[in-house]
């Protein structure tokens, strides 16, 4: 399906979806959202690419392997609960620490948003793997 208004919107919605599970996956700590769902929108983001464009143009855009991001997300996932762990803690339980930065200020950084951004990449990454499989079926 080639038709000049999905080009056109699939180069501008790209971006604009990509900055949105951003947005989501920072709120979704305190609020509706989170790592699951910012997963699956920056997966459509690619998929809508893909559509229009073909898949071997979304790989190159993308240029991970979904499988790359399935692990690096598993690998979040599991630190961010080691982490409680080796602080002699029940596995997954969130810790937190305090940081300055130069021109952010004070920031409180924890394993929650470590576990929220291995979702993110193992939902985008599972996402994406079976959309361009099917996809690249047809």
């Amino acid at each position: 399906m080639r038709s000049l208004i999905l080009l056109t919107a699939s180069r501008y919605l790209l971006p604009l979806l990509l900055l949105f599970s951003v947005f989501i996956l920072q709120r979704g700590h305190n609020e509706p959202g989170g790592g699951f769902v910012g997963g699956l929108v920056a997966a459509a983001a690619f998929v809508l690419y893909s559509l229009a464009y073909g898949v071997p143009a979304a790989r190159v855009l993308l240029r991970l392997d979904p499988h790359a991001t399935i692990g690096l997300g598993l690998l979040l996932v599991v630190g961010s609960g080691a982490v409680g762990a080796v602080l002699g803690q029940p596995f997954l339980t969130g810790v937190w620490t305090e940081v300055t930065l130069p021109f952010l200020g004070h920031l409180e950084v924890g394993t929650p948003v470590l576990f929220d951004l291995g979702v993110f990449l193992a939902v985008f990454g599972v996402t994406l793997m079976i959309m361009f499989a099917l996809e690249e079926e047809e």
